[in-house]
């Protein structure tokens, strides 16, 4: 699969979309032919390829591979040992650079169920819905845009599932929660959680809201076996005023709910 995601790089469908033409894909942030849980995000962020500055990381900084990286010209010409060199660098993402910015607080929230990004023998990873950085944040991407995006890798999470022995998907934020139900083509259990609300000065208080369910199959694609996915309204890395008390709630629910499923 990672070389059909390669080589859409060089492909019509994804120009125009924002996609970092020379950024490789990046199917998983961590091991997950390893992991039994995974978060899920929409799309790579751009500063896992670049500086605040715009700038490619290199060196000791870079956390995933570019076409400079591998010594090509295009993607066209990759061959197997670069597609290993881009495994590896997706299998090894913890063990080098990661974005901890942003990882740190989504690994506290999975640390409930005794599982860690940053501990090789706990098994658990990160997922995108789509697999492609852009140099634009999702949400400022143009409806035409994400709408190519997910017709060129829209099944890419359904395959990866497939393949793979997770059996915990947790989906951080509202608009994950939104387009996991689009792909999937399902709804998730809605609850409100009172000690969830984040107050405001000037307008009602922010509702939490968690949400539960199963998935089966995927994008048409079936998963041989039942996941129990877990999400959450607030973005943890930049909805405001999340607190401590917020996110240690919903630690303590994500626990609580896998711990019932699983016993």
């Amino acid at each position: 699969m990672l070389s059909i995601l390669v080589n859409c790089l060089d492909h019509i469908a994804l120009s125009g979309t924002s996609v970092i033409p020379w950024s490789s894909p990046v199917p998983s942030f961590g091991d997950l032919s390893r992991s039994k849980i995974a978060t899920l995000g929409l799309n790579p962020s751009n500063l896992e390829f670049v500086d605040s500055s715009g700038n490619e990381l290199d060196g000791a900084s870079r956390r995933f591979h570019t076409l400079k990286s591998l010594g090509l010209a295009r993607w066209a010409d990759a061959n197997a040992r670069h597609l290993q060199l881009i495994v590896e660098s997706c299998r090894g993402y913890f063990r080098r650079n990661p974005y901890d910015g942003w990882f740190k607080k989504l690994d506290y929230l999975i640390s409930g169920t005794k599982a860690s990004y940053y501990d090789a023998s706990t098994k658990a990873c990160h997922l995108d819905l789509i697999p492609y950085a852009t140099a634009r944040k999702w949400t400022a991407l143009t409806g035409d845009q994400r709408s190519s995006l997910l017709g060129a890798a829209g099944d890419t999470l359904g395959l990866l599932l497939r393949d793979s022995p997770i059996r915990l998907l947790i989906l951080n934020g509202k608009s994950v929660v939104e387009l996991f139900q689009n792909v999937a083509g399902i709804r998730l259990e809605k609850q409100a959680m009172r000690d969830w609300s984040l107050p405001r000065r000037s307008q009602s208080e922010v509702t939490g809201l968690a949400y539960k369910g199963t998935v089966r199959s995927l994008s048409g694609i079936r998963l041989e076996r039942e996941i129990l996915v877990l999400g959450f309204n607030h973005n943890i890395q930049s909805s405001f005023g999340v607190t401590t008390e917020v996110t240690a709630a919903i630690r303590r629910w994500i626990a609580r709910t896998a711990d019932e499923a699983f016993a």
